[in-house]
């Protein structure tokens, strides 16, 4: 289908039902065997540095819990400014994500540094609240200052059918994001098949989303290498078709180096080296820094460094 021919897939339930039911079917044995083979590509010693630098580089450091303070949001961004405490070559990280209400204490915070701020929105991570609420929440985040929003898709509307709703909805939120890119978060856990992440895939960057999200990191599964790979196949395919490229974003239970760097060869030999960028690829992450600074210490000097050489999260 011509790029152009796209634009007349969502305007009606119909059309837009009759496409996403048209993409091929996902493989599944397949594309765990392809995940699971990648996985298992060994990495040489300075391919593993430039790696390592490349996931911190792309995390979204991130904070969701209802404990969270403002004094914690600042020890978060001071982290995310400058990751390795005694290592100023250590890349910042891509940005720092938080509820709604502690996105001004992030924006302050990062001033100047050239760390985005995120936000997760539309009532996150259940997605259930009105319409009128969830946009609301939209608004009040990008009004208090985030670069970035993290959404929810209505799954309850798409697993029933309704795609048009949840197309619709992805609409309007990017129009109250304004300027901030749009995250649409599938929660694949939730989605059962991969056929549907694939449909939910197309379905959100049909409706403009700059970057398509595993999970919000509260259900399991969070995010796994057959999952993304189904994504990152579905963004390639998209790009090929519209000419628009959309960024990725696996989070949820990534957690080691390792894991990070079966990542990237993922990303690489499945969208291509295009994707192997902040601006294309992020992991949703809370604890998966402390573990790519232990390994760069590793490299450096041969050995682990104590504990003192990480702050806590």
């Amino acid at each position: 289908m011509a790029g152009g021919a796209l634009a007349d897939v969502a305007v009606s339930a119909s059309s837009l039902r009759r496409f996403l039911h048209g993409l091929p079917g996902v493989d599944q044995v397949g594309a765990e065997e392809r995940a699971a083979r990648l996985a298992t590509r060994s990495v040489k010693v300075a391919a593993k540095r430039f790696a390592l630098d490349l996931a911190v580089s792309m995390i979204d450091l991130t904070t969701l819990e209802g404990q969270d303070t403002e004094g914690k949001v600042r020890a978060l961004c001071a982290k995310a400014r400058r990751p390795g405490p005694s290592d100023p070559a250590t890349p910042q990280v891509a940005a720092v994500c938080v509820y709604p209400d502690l996105v001004a204490t992030a924006h302050r915070a990062l001033a100047g540094s050239g760390v985005r701020v995120a936000s997760v929105a539309t009532a996150f991570p259940s997605g259930r609240a009105a319409h009128a609420v969830k946009i609301a929440d939209v608004e009040y985040a990008v009004g208090q200052g985030a670069d970035e929003v993290d959404m929810v898709i209505d799954r309850g509307a798409f697993l029933s059918g309704n795609y048009l709703a949840v197309h619709d909805e992805i609409m309007a939120v990017k129009r109250a994001c304004g300027g901030a890119h749009l995250k649409v978060i599938l929660e694949t856990g939730e989605l059962a098949t991969y056929d549907n992440v694939r449909r939910a895939s197309w379905l959100a960057m049909l409706a403009g989303a700059d970057f398509i999200k595993t999970s919000t990191g509260k259900v399991q599964p969070a995010a796994t290498l057959p999952v993304t790979l189904v994504m990152l196949e579905a963004v390639r395919d998209f790009r090929a078709v519209t000419g628009r490229q959309v960024g990725v974003k696996p989070a949820g239970g990534i957690r080691s180096a390792k894991d990070a760097i079966r990542y990237l060869v993922v990303v690489s030999e499945t969208a291509g080296e295009d994707w192997l960028s902040p601006q294309w690829f992020r992991f949703g992450a809370s604890s998966l820094l402390n573990d790519l600074l232990m390994q760069r210490q590793k490299l450096a000097s041969g050995h682990y460094a104590g504990h003192d050489y990480v702050t806590e999260d």
